[in-house]
């Protein structure tokens, strides 16, 4: 498939069309942002106290548009819609988050426009489903799916993810639907209407928590970064040197590396440790042993054994250590819009040949 031959209109906003936008963008495709020019993308206005106040560009806005032509058309002006009707003659991808209301207002609904345009693909957002005009933020659906009461610690009542996952989940059902009807219109000819809510998107993604529930009635409580089917998994622990580190420790191969590293491999056969679900039960005990002997060794030290031995670890870093790595620098996009210097991360992490 030859992106470059692409043509998508994006009238989407805020996060999760967007960022499908800036995908196809940035594998090639034509990508054209529409927005109002009396009520632009509200992301634009989404600054941080040390953003430039007058700029038309926020780093929010710039996470997830990049490499998009953009363009302001008033809807309402029955001048303005017909130039969008004639942009999407020669359109494969139409993405758009509009309620249901909105739509039918500007004659803007999927099944006329697939009337007019019989091969164009529209891709929609919508919160709870295109029949619920409900408002709906990444907020609103960790709170109503689930991941607020499982996140943070017990007495800290439940905690927002501080990146909104559910749009993140959402974008990327939407990119798997868009790409296989793409693939599809190869043989049919004909477009599609392909449609995702944040909602089933947070849904679908509770994944082993759900079954946790569905299969044993388990409901989640608040335990911080600790995995409830592994154990140590998510404990963190503190250095000779004062740094923070983290174990994934996902089977009795990885307890008997990390336990022999330790110098406390008596733990292996000891019945409270013996097996992963024995680990679970007692956890609070072997975090407060493996944090005594963690004590008496530098970070760097204790990382460089566990990757040398294959023990999944990881030191704890802020963002500002993250990006001092070369590999998430080679991850970042550059671009100018409207005059201002922007960055983001690629919205690509697969690699092909």
């Amino acid at each position: 498939m030859n992106f470059q031959e692409l043509k998508i209109i994006d009238l989407s906003t805020v996060l999760a069309g967007p960022s499908v936008g800036t995908f196809f963008a940035e594998l090639g495709a034509e990508v054209i942002k529409i927005e109002s020019p009396n009520i632009p993308d509200v992301t634009r206005s989404w600054k941080l106290p040390s953003e430039n106040s007058e700029s038309e560009v926020s780093a929010y806005f710039s996470s997830v548009n990049y490499h998009k032509k953009y363009l302001k058309l008033d809807f309402t002006s029955s001048t303005d819609l017909e130039k969008l009707m004639k942009l999407l003659e020669s359109t494969d991808i139409l993405l758009s988050n509009f309620k249901t209301s909105t739509e039918d207002r500007f004659g803007l609904n999927s099944e006329s426009l697939l009337k007019k345009f019989p091969k164009l693909i529209i891709g929609k957002v919508s919160g709870f489903g295109e029949e619920n005009d409900r408002i709906a933020y990444d907020l609103i659906l960790q709170a109503e799916t689930g991941f607020m009461s499982m996140n943070g610690m017990p007495n800290s009542g439940p905690v927002k993810m501080p990146v909104a996952l559910i749009d993140i989940l959402a974008a990327h059902h939407l990119k798997e639907g868009l790409l296989i009807s793409l693939l599809e219109r190869i043989k049919t000819k004909k477009g599609r209407k392909v449609s995702v809510s944040l909602y089933d998107a947070a849904i679908s993604s509770l994944v082993n928590q759900a079954s946790n529930f569905l299969m044993e009635k388990h409901i989640p409580k608040r335990i911080g970064s600790l995995h409830p089917n592994i154990a140590p998994y998510g404990e963190i622990f503190q250095t000779k040197d004062q740094f923070l580190v983290t174990f994934a420790i996902g089977s009795d191969l990885h307890f008997q590396k990390l336990a022999s590293l330790l110098s406390l491999s008596s733990l292996v056969n000891d019945q409270r440790f013996s097996s992963n679900q024995n680990r679970v039960i007692n956890r609070i005990e072997l975090a407060d042993i493996l944090q005594s002997e963690i004590l008496k060794s530098d970070a760097q030290t204790i990382l460089d054994s566990c990757h040398k031995n294959f023990i999944p670890v990881a030191r704890i870093k802020n963002l500002k250590e993250v990006f001092e790595d070369r590999d998430a620098q080679s991850l970042i996009r550059e671009e100018e819009i409207s005059g201002k210097s922007t960055k983001r991360v690629t919205s690509i992490a697969f690699k092909w040949k």
